[in-house]
């Protein structure tokens, strides 16, 4: 089974991607903020990680930078998630580590296929 790590300070987006997630069969793991999501992945075995850019304690480019200082993470994709689409975010999030950036609102219809070529 593959595990994700969803990281959101919103809990509507949490619930958004674990409602498009779960019943594609993926395990959702959820985390309100980059310091949580951290630990979680610190103690955890995760596939891939959604990561909101714009969170309290720990952004997604400050989250994806610590965990690709980690050995276990990093070959792990980390795509991040955001209603930032500047080009120099979005390369800042590439020097970062980050496999991908997608620009919400986010639908099924992006999220599923990208999760699968990023499985791929």
């Amino acid at each position: 089974m593959i595990n994700i790590l969803v990281v959101d300070d919103q809990l509507v987006m949490r619930n958004m991607f674990k409602n498009i997630l779960e019943p594609e069969g993926y395990n959702i793991t959820l985390a309100e903020d980059g310091s949580i999501a951290y630990n979680k992945a610190m103690s955890n075995k995760y596939d891939i990680v959604l990561s909101d850019l714009y969170m309290p304690k720990l952004n997604g480019i400050e989250l994806t930078k610590k965990l690709r200082d980690s050995k276990q993470y990093r070959g792990i994709p980390i795509l991040i998630v955001s209603t930032e689409g500047a080009q120099e975010k979005k390369m800042e999030g590439k020097a970062a580590g980050a496999s991908g950036w997608i620009v919400k609102p986010i639908t099924g219809n992006v999220l599923l296929p990208t999760i699968k070529n990023l499985i791929n």
